[in-house]
């Protein structure tokens, strides 16, 4: 078992390149895909740029602002953000703290599916070819647990929709907005 520790004590204070006021844990790192922890204090900003890889900017405290393409939204606590492939994103804070944490995945140039299967592995893909041939990679993988068909998700560098501000059967806490 390893352990990968993150947080406070663990991040490089300089951050990745292009941000200001933006500190850094990584967490995981390979071929595959990044895992980071991002720690931006007031004021802090990632820079409007885009990359080849899908990603996701999970906001685990405080919020902030994303841009994806030409849509711009306050994320908070509790909200995740598609950035997809070679589309322009940024995010930054104003008068709040943000944590978040940011998974990428690596995808394949020739199709744009998501190489989520190792070279090495020898179980095989859709369509009886194995991913360490280059054969087809599930597209979608996270549909199942969505609900949804490989066909899906939003790949239109778009934002989601939020939900209605408080649903019915919810209990708020303090920390909540509603």
């Amino acid at each position: 078992m390893e352990i990968r520790r993150f947080g406070i004590g663990h991040r490089r204070s300089d951050g990745p390149p292009g941000t200001v006021g933006v500190a850094a844990a990584p967490i995981h790192s390979d071929r595959l895909g990044v895992i980071a922890e991002l720690a931006l204090r007031p004021k802090a900003s990632i820079a409007p740029h885009s990359n080849p890889n899908l990603a996701y900017l999970v906001v685990i405290e405080g919020g902030g602002f994303v841009r994806v393409g030409d849509e711009t939204a306050r994320v908070a606590a509790g909200e995740a953000v598609e950035w997809p492939p070679d589309v322009v994103h940024a995010a930054w804070t104003e008068a709040t703290p943000m944590r978040a944490l940011v998974v990428e995945f690596a995808v394949r140039p020739d199709d744009g599916a998501i190489a989520l299967i190792a070279a090495e592995a020898e179980d095989t893909g859709p369509g009886g070819s194995s991913a360490a041939s280059g054969g087809p990679v599930a597209a979608d993988p996270g549909s199942a647990w969505r609900g949804g068909s490989a066909g899906s998700s939003r790949a239109d560098g778009s934002l989601a929709s939020k939900p209605p501000a408080a649903p019915e059967d919810h209990v708020s806490t303090e920390r909540e907005p509603w």
